[in-house]
């Protein structure tokens, strides 16, 4: 299969990536993510611990890795209307947390809207570029307050 497009050209501003770094233990940084996602006007659909998961399934031996997955509803709802429901294959918007030695986490997103864009999956148009603007000032709203 030869890929529509060229994995090397992408910048991680094409696809929306953000991250950082905590300084606290992994549930703390959990909670404390979950709370900057929270006030910055995301609800959390659904959340696991991916390490836990596959340590239980294939005794894989992972460190602590835990998925957060945001949505702010209304938003959503345009991102649904946008793509003609096609949106919902990539909801929620997922937010990591790993540990990358103890007492040091790194959170992690990238943007699912911006990557159905590049993709194909939603228009290139100026409803889609609102939705991803909205989107942006959001998570970086919750990243402000990490």
């Amino acid at each position: 299969m030869t890929l529509p497009i060229d994995p090397t050209q992408i910048s991680p501003d094409d696809i929306g990536t953000k991250e950082t770094t905590l300084e606290m233990d992994h549930e703390a940084a959990v909670e404390h993510v979950r709370e900057a996602f929270t006030d910055a006007g995301f609800g959390i659909a659904v959340e696991f611990s991916a390490s836990e998961m596959l340590n239980e399934k294939v005794d894989a031996g992972r460190d602590p890795y835990y998925v957060l997955g945001a949505c702010n509803p209304a938003v959503a709802d345009r991102a649904l209307d946008a793509t003609d429901k096609r949106m919902g294959g990539l909801f929620p918007c997922n937010v990591v947390v790993w540990e990358e030695e103890p007492g040091r986490q790194r959170v992690y997103h990238v943007s699912i809207m911006r990557i159905a864009r590049l993709v194909g999956m939603a228009p290139d148009d100026e409803v889609m570029a609102d939705i991803i603007a909205d989107t942006g000032e959001l998570v970086d709203e919750a990243f402000a307050n990490l």
